[in-house]
């Protein structure tokens, strides 16, 4: 149907251009008619964005579909104001058929409004005029007439109702500057209705551009600037897992770092503080990003450990003026409080920490305070940034209709918010872990020697808000560093570690030199003893506890022939288990120990050769290897690396919380690697 792919068309490269709005921010909505199913007859039909949905990647299934004739009909049975929240539950009466998505609260703005196409944007420049001082005077002033005003309203019917009044008595108008929030354009085609809210969006830009004082936030604070990039990026990686833990301290958080140059030069600036702590204003905003950041206002020089030493008092006082927030507003049908942490956090001198239930939502929350970044500096520009006023934010933060959307979405994951590094994740095991960690609501460091495979193995699982792929050699301590620090930048810390790197010469005694000693030794168990070292170190540093899973083998405990570097490289490994459980348990991190043996199939060790110098042990074949395995073991089972992965999770995903310290055979049973 041309008008459903002409709006999802619009829709699309509205949602992709950052201009005009930010992920899930913005309504489209294009009327028209459908033959009634049941009469036969043409039934006016609203399409529009549903709940929750992004405009950049809308497809027909979000659109909510909708009978126009009764949705304009709810006009004569609208309770007023203060019932409004009423009328979402009565849109659910004005569907159009099964399917379609869930309509949203703006429905009401695109349904009364008598044009058939309409848009709603929250664009950065839009949004600075609606947040200014005098916001309806620039208004008059940048638009000539074309563009009314509409003060600050909750969005709901009753805002419907102001847009289609405004639009009934100037039919000279394209559309509105909702004060507080955002922009609305209207026209009698698509791609009119597209050119004007692209038309406000570039007027608005044009004027700040031409007429906004240079610096809208003042001179930069001596002391303020941003570090050097190398200092910079060591200074986060110091201070991201300390403010990882902080921000988990309600329920547990994934971060993500921002330094980009609007943000060092907003942090750098002498109104910063005031303008921080005036907080967002558009509903999308703060919804994501909380009322205010808190701040580390010291200056970039500060020595890291005066940093670390203030940041509990800061960010006690951070819980204390959210508390007090929440007590100012609440009414006797607020829901409770659903945290007192920071949802981002201004560094002076390093740049923004936000946070969020998994990465995406990190991210986003990230992209958002820079869009309020842009806001508060147009609205500075050209006047004073003077956002909505705390008891509204607390109304749509706290809203009925807000909690019932949360109430709505599925429950986390097992393994949602931990944090995962792999040591040789990009084959085998090491794979298959990342893959069901993935699965499991994990966010995922594929660890490797070959760069490549990480970064494909990465991409594979998703890209960076889901894993990514870093090059490491665990035998050398400034690359496990490298890798630490990749993780720490990419996702705020470090919760889980899996020690699987490894590899295997099969040569009896008098055929090992001390090269293929020392280079075993070296990869898994030097390897081990680095990664599990500085995993620690920012375990420690979160307070959040964590796992450390070292991939051992049977032949930890089982004396076979042939491979006695291997073997003892694992034994190795198999008393660090005990020794790190031992000494990190204080810090509530676990130390578990997986002895595989015979896993064939996929794996990196037995495809470099272990498998042929094997096979040639036990007089097989090799490619019948992996069944020889099987034969030999109680359960007649071949081991597949999945196997593995199966029990990394199971040690990791919460319900062995109070086990430390153990080995899991997983071998399918091989009676002389009993553990005894």
């Amino acid at each position: 149907m041309t008008i459903v792919s002409d709006l999802l068309a619009r829709s699309n490269r509205l949602g992709a251009d950052k201009r005009t709005t930010n992920f899930a921010g913005g309504n489209t909505s294009a009327k028209g008619s459908l033959a009634d199913p049941v009469t036969g007859e043409d039934a006016p039909i609203l399409w529009v964005k549903g709940s929750g949905g992004d405009l950049g990647t809308l497809k027909a299934a979000g659109l909510a579909v909708l009978r126009l004739d009764r949705l304009q009909a709810l006009q004569h049975v609208y309770p007023g104001v203060e019932r409004e929240d009423e009328m979402v539950a009565a849109f659910d009466y004005c569907k159009h058929g099964p399917g379609g998505a869930a309509p949203s609260i703006d429905t009401a703005s695109h349904a009364l409004v008598d044009m058939p196409h309409v848009d709603h944007l929250h664009p950065d420049a839009g949004i600075a005029i609606a947040t200014a001082a005098d916001g309806e005077r620039l208004t008059r002033r940048i638009f000539g007439g074309k563009v009314g005003w509409i003060p600050w309203r909750r969005p709901g019917f009753q805002l419907g109702l102001d847009t289609a009044q405004l639009q009934r008595e100037h039919p000279e108008m394209i559309g509105a500057v909702l004060g507080g929030h955002g922009i609305t354009a209207w026209a009698g085609t698509s791609d009119e209705c597209e050119a004007n809210s692209m038309w406000i969006i570039e007027t608005a830009q044009r004027w700040i551009d031409e007429h906004g004082v240079p610096e809208p936030f003042g001179a930069v604070r001596p002391g303020f600037e941003p570090l050097p990039d190398a200092d910079r990026r060591a200074r986060a990686v110091a201070l991201f897992p300390v403010l990882r833990g902080m921000a988990s301290t309600d329920r547990p958080m994934v971060g993500h770092f921002t330094d980009t140059p609007e943000v060092l030069d907003f942090v750098s600036r002498e109104k910063m503080p005031a303008l921080a702590e005036l907080g967002t204003s558009c509903p999308d905003h703060f919804l994501r990003t909380k009322v205010k950041p808190m701040i580390v206002d010291l200056p970039a020089s500060t020595p890291l450990d005066d940093v670390l030493a203030a940041l509990p008092a800061v960010h006690d006082q951070y819980r204390a003026d959210y508390a007090g927030y929440y007590e100012r507003n609440k009414t006797p049908e607020s829901p409770a409080m659903r945290g007192a942490d920071p949802a981002i956090i201004l560094v002076p001198g390093v740049g923004m920490f936000s946070f969020g239930k998994d990465k995406a939502t990190a991210r986003v929350a990230g992209e958002f305070y820079v869009n309020a970044i842009n806001v508060m500096r147009g609205a500075e520009a050209l006047s004073t940034y003077a956002p909505i006023d705390e008891s509204e934010k607390f109304r749509i933060e706290y809203w009925a209709l807000e909690e019932a959307k949360l109430r709505r979405m599925p429950q986390p994951k097992p393994l949602a918010t931990r944090i995962a590094l792999v040591t040789g994740g990009g084959s085998g095991i090491g794979r298959a872990t990342c893959e069901r960690l993935v699965a499991e609501g994990a966010c995922v460091v594929v660890a490797d020697l070959n760069a490549d495979t990480a970064a494909a193995v990465a991409e594979e699982l998703g890209g960076p808000d889901k894993a990514i792929g870093v090059r490491a050699d665990v035998s050398d301590a400034e690359a496990v560093q490298a890798m630490i620090d990749a993780a720490v930048l990419a996702f705020g810390g470090v919760d889980l570690v899996v020690n699987n790197a490894g590899l295997s010469l099969s040569k009896p005694l008098l055929e090992t030199t001390e090269a293929d000693w020392d280079l075993q030794h070296n990869v898994m168990a030097k390897g081990s003893f680095l990664v599990s070292r500085e995993a620690a170190r920012v375990m420690i540093a979160q307070g959040l506890g964590g796992d450390i899973i070292y991939i051992s083998s049977k032949n930890s405990v089982f004396a076979g022939p042939n491979n006695i570097a291997y073997s003892a490289a694992k034994a190795d490994q198999a008393h660090q288990v005990r020794l790190l459980a031992a000494e990190l348990g204080e810090h509530q991190i676990r130390v578990n120990g997986i002895n595989p043996d015979g896993v064939v199939r996929g794996s990196g060790i037995f495809a470099g050769g272990w498998g042929a110098a094997r096979a040639k042990v036990y007089g097989v074949p090799e490619e019948e290897l992996g069944q020889y395995y099987a034969q030999r073991t109680l359960l007649k089972r071949e081991v597949l690396p999945e196997t593995i992965a199966n029990a990394v999770f199971a040690l990791t995903a919460g319900d062995l919380t109070h086990t430390t310290g153990l080995h899991i055979p997983v071998d399918a049973g091989v009676a002389a690697a009993f553990l005894r």
